[in-house]
């Protein structure tokens, strides 16, 4: 029998369902007017309760300019209110309909080497272009004042992915939207001349008109200029979701929000930056299968949405069924993985779960992207599952506006990445997000939980903070790392941290220059290893790509280089400052050693890594005042027995005993917390 606990009377997302939110993109247009009515029987009987419509509707609400035609979109929605399926409405302009590039080229945007990119894909315009702006403003205006006060909205949409293909443009208009936010950032010429370090290869600016991007050039680009246009591209898309929010909020008292891209391949956008704008914090997520370990890429892009989010609930705009389309090798998901990966962003801290799309596409370039609805149709395993997993999201709705709780903060910054990853840096074997990875996976291997948060973030009530590469410090966020530690805490700094300040100007007196005296160590030289080069350590354990001549300043040495011209130098330091202790990582650890020092670390500040964890098997908890959802994900081919008891909702069964997981399988089991503690 059921035992689902009664949920609350409105949702943590506030977007009127009765259990999570579990939905998808909808794109009627690409289908006749006959097969819409089918497809919302079908969503009822999958589970949807949250559908976006209209993200590509432009060409179809507008065909010509100034006209517009809602005749179709009309009809969608009164079919989805009618079956009780809300409405996530997008404004339409995430991609420029012909007629508006044909009349206006200029919207157009250019690429550093001053080539233009045409129509024929999406987002063919300049972030910058007052003419896009116009036009885009006037269609969310005349969209929200007919659906503005409609009962089946319950979100607005802006745009699709902001930044996903244009985030940078070097055209003649980015380049004079760009002069203007420097004038707004340093006021005077002296000053940016002074940020920019333009006193190196004669390019002091003497007039403003002379300041360009950094559009393509003969040798390395000016670091601090392009420091500064990455800033400048990422918040020129903020003002625009900031221009269409402001008509949706004048006509419409629904939420607001646009689908962030937490992910390993997306980078252009400082989503810290972004986050306070958003009535609800939304994520797209696709597993990258270029990466080694793309379920642990999961889970870090989860925990960073969490982030975003303030450790509210957040929503999964859009994931997938099976492959996408995008990736050199599309990968079908094995069975059982469309709900490990669903249940991985809900035991972060998601609230809902969406998929692109409902209905696989019969033609275009996503046409080979999975959907809840796939090619073959309701006699298939995916329709099968996805059914199952509708079923399933409804039963989870117990879980809405619980937290996850961690004691491990990991920091982690896209303004850091730009500037890490810049080049003319002592070796190109060194990418930041990859040590971030590193450093959460093997958190994630340890079944430690982590809240990814900014540099600066208040870090009370962690035990443990990680700071991998952290390059580019500000004074004000290195000195809360410190405070951390001098109250008790545990902090891990690595390589290449503290480096420079936020004009990418060198700290000098030696590496690792903000951190150098928490961490009592100093570094004159950088020693970067070849491609194939790895060096001994004293614990038997191998590094590679990075080493360092660490002097000591007041900290002791917890493993040595064992060979080379570094043997019997640090590679791994400690130092006591107040009540707390600050580790330093100077090379490249591989995986057991890394794995092995958090432990140590782990261990130190009384962080206890989840008893039920073991190698492959992902364990999550999620709590209120009253419960506990234990989320336990296999990602092994093997069997896995544990002792959690409860009430299992995949199976909403009692378990109790010892119960077995299988291979690749999920459970999710609800279990009463006693005085607030784990039980």
């Amino acid at each position: 029998m059921t035992t689902t606990l009664p949920a609350p009377a409105t949702t943590a997302l506030g977007l009127g369902s009765t259990g999570l939110a579990f939905g998808c993109d909808y794109n009627p247009e690409q289908w006749d007017p006959e097969v819409w009515v089918e497809d919302v029987r079908l969503m009822r009987e999958a589970g949807v309760n949250l559908v976006a419509i209209n993200i590509f509707g432009w060409s179809h609400v507008e065909p010509h300019r100034g006209e517009y035609d809602f005749t179709a979109l009309d009809r969608v929605v009164e079919l989805l209110h009618g079956a009780g399926i809300g409405v996530d409405l997008g404004t339409g302009t995430a991609s420029t309909p012909p007629w508006l590039t044909t009349a206006h080229p200029e919207v157009l945007p250019v690429v550093a080497d001053g080539t233009t990119r045409w129509p024929g894909g999406r987002q063919a315009f300049c972030p910058s272009s007052p003419v896009y702006r116009e036009h885009a403003l006037a269609l969310v205006r005349a969209t929200a004042e007919r659906y503005g006060d409609h009962p089946a909205v319950k979100l607005w949409h802006v745009s699709n992915e902001l930044g996903c293909h244009n985030a940078h443009c070097y055209c003649d208009v980015s380049a004079d939207a760009f002069r203007g936010w420097l004038r707004n950032r340093y006021g005077t010429l002296e000053a940016l001349n002074t940020a920019w370090g333009t006193a190196f290869w004669s390019q002091r600016y003497s007039a403003w008109e002379q300041v360009l991007p950094p559009r393509a050039t003969l040798s390395f680009t000016n670091p601090g200029q392009t420091l500064d246009f990455d800033r400048f591209s990422s918040d020129e898309l903020l003002g625009h979701h900031r221009a269409e929010a402001a008509v949706l909020r004048e006509l419409s008292d629904k939420p607001v929000t646009t689908n962030f891209m937490v992910a390993a391949h997306i980078t252009a956008l400082d989503y810290w930056t972004w986050a306070d704008d958003m009535d609800v914090i939304a994520n797209d997520h696709y597993l990258d299968h270029r990466l080694p370990r793309p379920h642990t890429e999961l889970a870090f892009a989860a925990d960073t949405t969490r982030g975003l989010a303030k450790g509210a609930p957040w929503l999964l705009m859009e994931h997938s069924t099976g492959a996408v389309n995008w990736q050199p090798h599309n990968v079908a998901k094995d069975p059982g993985q469309m709900l490990r990966d669903t249940a991985t962003h809900i035991a972060r801290g998601a609230d809902g779960v969406c998929f692109f799309q409902w209905r696989a596409s019969v033609q275009g370039s996503e046409k080979f992207h999975s959907a809840l609805l796939p090619h073959a149709g309701t006699e298939s395993q995916t329709w099968r599952d996805v059914v199952a997993l509708g079923a399933l999201v409804e039963r989870l709705g117990e879980l809405r506006g619980s937290r996850v709780v961690a004691d491990v903060a990991l920091v982690f910054s896209w303004e850091v990445q730009w500037a890490a990853d810049l080049e003319a840096h002592p070796t190109t074997a060194l990418r930041y997000l990859e040590q971030v990875h590193a450093f959460h996976a093997a958190l994630w291997d340890l079944g430690v939980t982590v809240d990814v948060v900014a540099p600066g973030a208040p870090l009370d009530g962690y035990a443990v903070v990680v700071v991998p590469e952290l390059y580019l410090v500000r004074d004000e966020h290195a000195a809360v790392v410190a405070d951390h530690v001098a109250r008790g805490g545990q902090a891990v700094v690595t390589f290449f941290s503290g480096i420079v300040d936020e004009d990418d100007r060198v700290r000098t007196g030696g590496y690792p220059g903000a951190f150098r005296d928490l961490l009592g160590i100093r570094v004159d030289e950088f020693r970067p290893l070849g491609a194939r080069e790895t060096l001994a350590l004293s614990d038997g354990t191998r590094a590679h790509t990075w080493s360092e001549p660490v002097e000591l300043r007041g900290a002791e040495a917890v493993t040595t280089y064992a060979e080379g011209p570094l043997a019997g130098r640090p590679a791994v330091t400690r130092n006591t400052v107040g009540t707390g202790d600050a580790w330093y990582v100077s090379t490249v650890l591989e995986d057991g050693a890394r794995a092995a020092l958090l432990r140590r670390v782990l261990e130190t500040a009384g962080v206890a890594p989840d008893p039920v964890a073991e190698p492959g098997l992902e364990v999550v908890r999620r709590r209120d005042d009253a419960h506990e959802w234990v989320f336990l994900l296999n990602h092994t081919d093997r069997e896995v027995a544990h002792t959690v008891a409860g009430h299992e909702l995949v199976a909403d069964r009692p378990v109790d005993g010892v119960t077995v997981l299988a291979a690749g399988g999920t459970q999710i089991i609800r279990t009463d917390r006693i005085d607030g503690a784990r039980p």
